[in-house]
Formats: structure tokens, C-alpha cells, sequence
């Protein structure tokens, strides 16, 4: 018998060795020479206008040879040399994402950036900086406009105006006064004379008695500063969307008023889209307006109750009854429980015409009631939804439906709903859709909750996309818009993604749009305002940066040679022991 030779054993051991080393494919890192490809990130948003074709030329001169070019500003874009238009400055998505490419990042920008804070301090020392600051300059602006969006045309509008002024004057700061108007459809509502801020903002509130709120209908308030000299005009005006009805739609009585009413009003107005008013008593046997706290007679109390389609009886309903008309058109009813209290936690919705629009809510999450009172035994009474105290007994009735006569009520017996709404997140959008749900069954359709999709915000500033929030039943679905602003008509498609939400970019102008329907229109507007337009300091400046390769991850099966070695081994191997005669 041949003995094993010392060789074959060495050959063997290779191969098996190779094998092993395939097998377990350890990974080794290394650092890569830079890439001589660099990429510039453009800072596209609204305020490189004036330094825009500067700009440009920095970009492409960084560039040749074979660089890339991205803008940036609310959003990462492909390089074009359009003006820039985005109304905001986002460096770290461009930031993230050039890094994770490798190679040389250059960022050309006016160093007035929004999210300096967002980027870590090891990313931010990476690329090269080159700065186009703005020449200083006074400006005098309007920041924001708040107030109350639908009101009646019998309402006192109230608005709160903030201004500032930023920058420098020649030879200082900018002090002075100022006029700000707000007016309508080029019509001059109301003037106010102010004191300019050193700088900074301050806030003053601006009435529009009855006798100067606009027609019935959706109207675009214009809200400017005038007799300012300053160097931007663009920013002296802000819009503001109010929708004004002959008479309130929805009553809303309180007695007492609390917490649940509140948020009630609110979010009623919000998901419904119809003008809400809302009296409150005080004490005993005197209401009052609960926007202004001014008394408010039988009369008047009468009046409004008969005009509107919805009345709400809240707290002790009966304290409301005799300014009602019986039977109201549609009425909710929604005391202040009397039964035991405690943590009564909302199961899942029994069959009803409401289970459609409250199906994906997550109910296990929301907060529990404080309280369950009694609601309606009638034998047609539908029940809604249901609660147990400590998810244990049996279960309480605490949203019903009912319809007599061609007239709808809907009873909510349940103390504490608020909370959903005071929670934010999942918890609001369950009572947004439980209002809402009621509203649409009470109206008949007519005026609640029909919309598709709805704007987000009714204003955006400048260069901001306007987002929309899906609020059909079922999953979200593209849904065609068309936006009329003046003469001019556009068409284009709301594209929802799974949250639910769409974005559409239009130049600044006011906008009446419809999705298809009577009760889908309104008024969206794009201002000719953005912060942008503002002066800001600096918050980057001109810097080297560090030179940057890839670092590369290389497994051994990446390397060709350790195949070949296992393959030439156990090649070598076989034939030798053919040589020898060995099996």
C-alpha cells in the first residue's frame, strides 16, 4: 500500500482551506481615493434670488469637468437653471445624501439656513462652503394674520395681526409708523396706524364691526403694511381666508361651559366647514356670546336657533330647551354624564350608519371617559358606540341615533371625549371623526363631512407646497382638482400617499378650486409672502471642509484569486493522486 505523500496532504489542506474561507467570506474595509466627480448642492430657495445668477456660475464652474449639481431648499432636486422658487433652506436631506454617495460635497449658499441644528457637527464639517451672502438691507413685513375663518354675516370679526421689522436702515435701525389696511377684492375695510418695532415683532388685533364684514360667501382678506420704505415689498402683505354665511348653520348651547364644549365648537367648525356659534350661560338664566362675553337676550337666542340646521344642547340640556324650536331640524344632544364614574374605555362600533366612517380607528388606544350617563330606550334608538367601566360588565350605550318624523338626533352620554382630541395624533383624528361622522348623519349629507379631500391650510407663503388630507370613505384614491384663479383654469390630480396626504406646488395666487361636487369648493391661496424674503444672519460660514473617499466593504468572494487557489489545489491534488495510482 502507497503512502500518502507530504505534498497531497499540503494540497488538500489549501483547497479546504480556501473553502472554509468562501464559506465565512470575512469583510475587510478600506478607504478609497476621493472621488474626482464633486457634487454641489445649489441652494435654490427664495432668498439666492438676488444672487441667483452668481450663483449659477459658481455652481457650474465647481462642477466642469463632470460634476454634479443638485438643488436644495424645501425639497432635494435635479439641477436646472430655473430662479429658485422653494420657500425654505433644508440643507441636511442634501447634506445626508451627497455623503452617502462619497466623494467632495460642495455647498453654495447665502448661509441663511433653517435647519442648521438638525445636522450633526461631524457632517457638517465635510463639505466645502462657499457663501453668496445677501447685502444688508431694512425691511418692514407682516408675519402672521389669526382670527376666526367662518363667520355669519351678523358676526364682529376679529383678527390678530403680528409685524416686525428686521435689518438694517442707512444709518441704523429702522424706526417709524406704519398703516396697516386690510381690505378685500381691492375694497378698503378697515386702517390702523402702528408704531414700528426697533426690530422684532409685535401683535395688535384689528375688528371688523358687522357693517364691514364681506359678502356671503368665501372671501380673501388682504392684510398690508403701507407708508413703509423698505428695501422688500414682497413680504409688506399677508392673506387671510374667511368664510362668511348669512346665519350660522350650527348652534351650539352650554350650560355650564367646560372642556367638552370647547372642543366641541372647535372641532365642529373644523371637519364640518359650516359657521358655528356658540352661547354659554354664564349664570343662571343669563347667555352670552362665548367668542366676546357680551350678553345676548331671549330674542336673539331664539332667532339663531330657529335659522340653523344643527343645535347642540351641551352640559344640562334643559337649561336650552325653551329657546329651541321643536322639533329642531337636527339636533345632538350631549350632557354632562350622571352615571357612575370612572376609566369607561369605548369598545368597537355597533352596526350603524356611522360604522363606514369610523372603521380604522385604533379604539384599544384612545383614552378611557370619565363618565357614562343613560342615553334613549327607544326601541327605534340606534346605538353607535358602546363603553365598559374597567373594560369589565356590561356594556353602556353612549352614542345613539334616532329619526322621528323626517327630524335626526343623535345622543352622546360619555364625559371626558375631549381628551382625544387633546392628545393629538390617533386620539384627535378618532374624535375628528366621530364629530364628523355625527354632523354628516345629522345634516343629511348636506353639509357635512361629503368632502373627499380637503386643504390642510387654506394659505401657504410662497414657494410651500399646499398639502391635502384625504377624508372620503375607504382607502385613499386620486381624486382630479381644478384651480380657477382669475380667468385662467388649471387642471391637475391630487395623488394621496398611504398616509393619507397629497401635495400640489402653484405659483402664488387665489385659488377657487373644486373636486367634482357642489359641496367640494372653496378658496386656497398661495401668498406672495415667504419668510425667505426676510433678512436673516448668517448661521454658516465659508469653510475648506475635509477630503472625503468612499470606504469601501469587500468580501473575500469579491477577491477572483481564492477561487482559483481552491480550484488549482484540488486540481493539482487529483491529478497527482492519479499519478500515483492512489484512489
Amino acid at each position: 500500500m502507497r503512502r500518502v505523500s507530504p505534498g497531497l496532504v499540503v494540497l488538500r489542506a489549501t483547497g479546504v482551506l480556501a473553502l472554509v474561507l468562501l464559506l465565512w467570506n470575512p469583510v475587510t474595509s478600506r478607504a478609497t481615493a476621493p472621488d474626482d466627480q464633486p457634487i454641489v448642492l445649489l441652494d435654490a430657495s427664495l432668498s439666492m434670488t438676488s444672487r441667483w445668477r452668481a450663483a449659477l456660475d459658481t455652481a457650474r464652474a465647481l462642477a466642469a469637468g463632470g460634476g454634479l449639481v443638485w438643488r436644495f431648499g424645501d425639497r432635494v432636486a435635479a439641477f436646472d437653471t430655473a430662479p429658485p422658487g422653494e420657500g425654505a433652506s433644508h440643507l441636511a436631506p442634501a447634506l445626508e445624501a451627497a455623503a452617502a454617495r462619497g466623494g467632495q460635497v460642495i455647498v453654495v449658499t447665502d448661509a441663511a439656513l433653517d435647519d442648521l441644528a438638525a445636522i450633526p457637527p461631524d457632517l457638517l464639517r465635510r463639505p466645502s462652503v462657499v457663501v453668496l451672502a445677501r447685502a444688508p438691507f431694512f425691511d418692514a413685513f407682516v408675519a402672521s394674520v389669526d382670527g376666526q375663518r367662518r363667520v355669519t354675516s351678523t358676526d364682529t370679526v376679529r383678527l390678530r395681526v403680528s409685524y416686525g421689522t428686521a435689518g438694517t436702515r442707512e444709518g441704523g435701525r429702522g424706526t417709524g409708523t406704519a398703516t396697516l389696511v386690510v381690505s378685500t377684492d381691492g375694497r378698503r375695510l378697515t386702517t390702523r396706524r402702528v408704531v414700528l418695532p426697533d426690530s422684532g415683532i409685535l401683535t395688535t388685533d384689528i375688528t371688523l364691526p358687522p357693517s364691514l364684514v364681506p359678502r356671503p360667501g368665501w372671501q380673501v382678506l388682504d392684510v398690508r403694511l403701507e407708508d413703509v420704505n423698505d428695501a422688500e415689498p414682497r413680504d409688506d402683505a399677508r392673506r387671510f381666508v374667511i368664510n362668511v354665511s348669512p346665519q350660522p348653520a350650527a348652534v351650539i348651547f352650554a350650560s355650564p361651559p367646560d372642556w367638552e364644549t370647547r372642543f366641541l365648537a372647535r372641532t365642529l367648525g373644523d371637519v364640518a366647514r359650516i359657521p358655528v356659534k356658540t352661547f354659554v350661560e354664564t349664570e343662571p338664566g343669563r347667555w352670552r356670546d362665548a367668542a366676546t362675553l357680551a350678553p345676548v337676550g331671549m330674542a336673539e337666542l331664539r332667532r339663531a336657533a330657529q335659522g340653523a340646521r344643527l343645535v347642540a344642547l351641551a352640559g344640562d340640556p334643559e337649561r336650552a330647551r325653551a329657546y329651541v324650536p321643536s322639533p329642531p331640524a337636527a339636533l345632538l344632544v350631549w350632557p354632562a354624564a350622571r352615571g357612575p364614574t370612572g376609566d369607561w374605555y369605548v369598545e368597537r362600533p355597533s352596526p350603524s350608519p356611522l360604522t363606514a366612517a369610523l372603521a380604522g380607528i385604533a379604539w384599544d388606544s384612545l383614552p378611557p371617559a370619565v363618565g357614562a350617563g343613560e342615553t334613549p330606550r327607544d326601541t327605534d334608538v340606534v346605538t353607535v358606540l358602546t363603553a365598559r367601566l374597567a373594560r369589565r360588565g356590561a356594556a353602556r350605550p353612549i352614542v345613539t341615533l334616532d329619526q322621528r318624523d323626517g327630524r335626526r338626533r343623535a345622543t352622546v352620554a360619555a364625559t371626558g371625549l375631549w381628551r382625544w382630541a387633546f392628545r393629538g395624533g390617533a386620539g384627535e383624528e378618532a374624535y375628528r371623526a366621530l364629530v364628523a361622522a355625527l354632523t354628516d348623519w345629522l345634516l343629511g349629507g348636506g353639509e357635512g363631512r361629503r368632502e373627499r379631500a380637503v386643504p390642510v391650510a387654506l394659505e401657504v407663503p410662497n414657494g410651500v407646497a399646499l398639502g391635502w388630507r384625504w377624508t372620503g370613505v375607504g382607502d385613499p384614491r386620486p381624486v382630479t382638482i381644478e384651480l380657477q384663479d382669475g380667468s385662467a383654469l388649471t387642471r391637475d390630480t391630487l395623488r394621496f400617499d398611504a398616509a393619507g396626504r397629497a401635495e400640489l406646488r402653484l405659483p402664488p395666487g387665489d385659488y377657487r378650486y373644486s373636486l367634482g361636487s357642489p359641496l367640494e369648493r372653496g378658496v386656497v391661496v398661495v401668498e406672495a409672502y415667504s419668510d425667505e424674503w426676510r433678512p436673516a444672519a448668517p448661521v454658516l460660514t465659508a469653510q475648506a471642509g475635509t477630503a472625503a473617499g468612499r470606504v469601501a466593504r469587500i468580501g473575500l468572494r469579491d477577491r477572483w484569486w481564492l477561487f482559483a487557489i481552491a480550484i488549482a489545489a484540488f486540481a493539482a491534488e487529483w491529478a497527482w493522486r492519479r499519478r500515483q495510482g492512489l484512489p
